[in-house]
């Protein structure tokens, strides 16, 4: 008899490439109660917070950065006086105008010193102070996942093809990856519900992942023979590399947020600019205002009216340029807020200023507050999270402090 054992051995002789099935590839969503939606994208790299929110009314900015040119029409865009906003988020200048666009400066984590990023983002995601000393490494979505009643697995999905660690943990969690589309043929597909059809668990696990691979509007099945297929699976790939695959996930994400998921998260890399930043960052900041806008599109008015985006990073960067115009890793960082639910048209912090004497350890900007504090206060307002049970479980450790109002 023909075994699911076999079915799975022999799956790339049918077509079926199993690394690129939603089965196996991450993309985080969940589902709660109530209309509110959170959706947190990881900037992985460190992405460097002075640069794109340039506080440039600090006289000590031009001394380490050079003048910003917010007189030029194609430079940095003067916000309010004192900050100036990266030209690549122009196209996001409506969202700031309309109070849908925040930004927070001068945040960190509890990290300190390594500077490793690995480390750092391991801290950002599980949302503790400190990785050695036994506390638990599940995330901080997934925390808050397990004290929101009748939360389930589609409340929350984790997108795309990073593990996004800040949802792992006990609750339940969807996944989806852009590269997600499963290559069979009509014969493989028949064969696969012919094997199942006795195991319950996995033939609805099958079911899903059809559903989640044909759900952003690529075809699940084609009719041609394996090398066919194959060549459609390596396409696929390349495409959800390339130009536009944070777009798609923006897309696939809002879908679902108009269903029944209200938590999503994913990651966008691209961050980390040791050498001849404002190349590289003018690219990122580019693909992350794609994203927002793609997502705000998709969502539709009624539904972003009850989002919240926020996007965070490990840590910021040197606030000095080094030798080859770039910035090494650094303390103080930016987080990003989007949305209906913002109370945006302002930059949230308190600025520390830079002088020498003012920054951390002579050389990064000196982080003013705790950046799971203002999660954490994003939490309570949208899911009604006791203050206690934020500072004791979600963010163990974090003083919450004075509520910053980030939201409407």
């Amino acid at each position: 008899m023909f075994s699911r054992r076999a079915f799975l051995s022999r799956s790339a002789l049918i077509g079926c490439s199993l690394a690129a099935s939603p089965l196996v590839t991450p993309i985080s969503f969940a589902a709660t109660p109530g209309e509110n939606r959170l959706v947190v994208i990881i900037l992985r790299g460190g992405m460097d917070g002075l640069d794109v929110v340039q506080p440039y009314g600090d006289p000590d900015f031009a001394r380490l950065r050079g003048a910003p040119g917010v007189a030029d029409p194609d430079g940095p865009v003067d916000l309010d006086g004192f900050y100036a906003l990266h030209p690549a988020l122009r196209p996001l200048l409506p969202l700031w105008q309309q109070g849908q666009l925040g930004f927070v400066q001068a945040v960190s984590t509890p990290y300190r010193d390594k500077r490793s990023h690995f480390d750092g983002q391991d801290l950002l995601e599980a949302g503790i102070t400190d990785l050695s000393r036994g506390l638990s490494r599940d995330g901080w979505l997934n925390r808050l996942l397990q004290h929101v009643p009748g939360a389930g697995a589609e409340t929350a999905y984790a997108i795309g093809r990073d593990s996004m660690a800040i949802l792992n943990g006990p609750a339940p969690v969807s996944g989806w990856s852009p590269d997600a589309d499963l290559a069979l043929s009509p014969q493989a597909m028949r064969l696969a519900a012919l094997v199942m059809k006795d195991d319950p668990l996995f033939e609805t696990a099958m079911a899903r992942a059809f559903a989640l691979a044909d759900s952003d509007g690529d075809p699940v099945a084609i009719d041609g023979g394996t090398d066919e297929m194959m060549s459609m699976i390596e396409s696929d790939r390349k495409a959800s590399r390339g130009a536009g695959a944070e777009s798609r996930i923006a897309r696939f994400a809002a879908e679902r947020l108009r269903a029944d998921t209200r938590i999503a998260s994913f990651s966008i890399n691209g961050w980390d600019t040791h050498e001849a930043q404002a190349r590289p960052l003018g690219r990122a900041l580019a693909r992350l205002s794609d994203t927002i806008l793609a997502l705000r599109d998709a969502l539709g008015a009624p539904v972003w009216g009850k989002t919240t985006v926020v996007a965070m990073t490990e840590f910021g960067r040197t606030v000095r340029l080094n030798g080859t115009r770039g910035t090494d890793h650094g303390t103080g960082g930016l987080m990003i807020l989007a949305g209906g639910a913002v109370r945006g048209g302002r930059v949230f912090g308190d600025w520390p200023g830079l002088t020498e004497a003012a920054l951390y350890q002579g050389r990064d900007l000196m982080p003013t507050r705790d950046v799971r504090a203002h999660a954490g206060w994003l939490l309570h307002g949208l899911f009604g999270l006791e203050r206690s049970l934020v500072e004791r479980v979600v963010f163990p450790g974090v003083d919450l402090g004075a509520d910053p109002g980030l939201l409407l």
